[in-house]
């Protein structure tokens, strides 16, 4: 390879380092063309599985500041560059292992730090980011239905007891109204009635009291107007006696 390329070929790698959250080394001894395609194809576009040289990646790694990488670099390399979900990915890579053996999951890289293949494969067992952002989308969904649910049955309730207490107000107003009044109980009127004739009784009773007293003024009248007459009476019949005496 001429210098120029490996230069070219150093920035491209170097390129994919920075550009890439994690990268999975692997050992592809033995495997076909068309089984390379069949990964890549399974990993998806967010992750680019090239075949590289280890010296040529060495010095890439450096460039970009990845350390503790060289031990890994031994013997036919292709490396996985992740730019997506690492766990995505890993699960891609394990599921691909385990269907075609031949593909050997050798370590990596994940936020700086180095992965061993162990770490890997739990790496694979972990839920991918779309399951826990549906997972969480789902949680969250669910404590505002609860907090909606919350909120509302309050405002529920009342108005389930307020149109309760409407109808039965309606329910009983008519009844109230069409009842026929209760015969035992004095009507208002006949109340009043009874209260002016009460009043009135004694107005009548003094009416009835003031007549002795006019019989008795007549009574103490009547006889004075007897002793007048008496005395006119006797007064007559002195007057004869003055004149028999004038005359004598």
């Amino acid at each position: 390879m001429a210098r120029a390329d490996k230069a070219a070929a150093v920035a491209e790698i170097t390129e994919e380092f920075r550009a890439s959250s994690a990268a999975v080394l692997t050992e592809y001894r033995g495997l076909t063309v068309g089984q390379l395609k069949e990964l890549r194809r399974s990993l998806g576009s967010d992750t680019t599985y090239a075949v590289v040289k280890n010296t040529l990646s060495k010095i890439a790694a450096k460039d970009a500041g990845v350390v503790g990488f060289d031990d890994l670099l031994v013997g036919p390399t292709a490396i996985a560059f992740i730019k997506g979900d690492p766990v995505a990915a890993a699960k891609g890579l394990d599921t691909f292992a385990k269907e075609n053996p031949l593909l050997v999951i050798k370590g990596g890289i994940l936020d700086g730090k180095i992965l061993t293949a162990d770490d890997i494969k739990k790496l694979a067992k972990l839920e991918s980011r779309e399951v826990l952002l549906a997972k969480v989308a789902g949680a969250a969904n669910a404590a505002m239905a609860k907090a909606a649910a919350l909120f509302q049955a309050p405002l529920s309730q009342a108005a389930r007891t307020v149109d309760a207490l409407r109808a039965k107000v309606e329910a009983e107003g008519p009844a109230v109204a069409s009842a026929p009044a209760d015969s035992s109980e004095p009507a208002a009127s006949d109340v009043a009635t009874e209260s002016v004739e009460s009043v009135e009784a004694p107005a009548e009773s003094e009416t009835v009291a003031e007549a002795p007293a006019e019989a008795t003024t007549e009574a103490t009248e009547a006889p004075a107007e007897e002793a007048v007459a008496e005395v006119a009476t006797e007064e007559s019949a002195e007057a004869p006696a003055e004149a028999e005496t004038t005359e004598g």
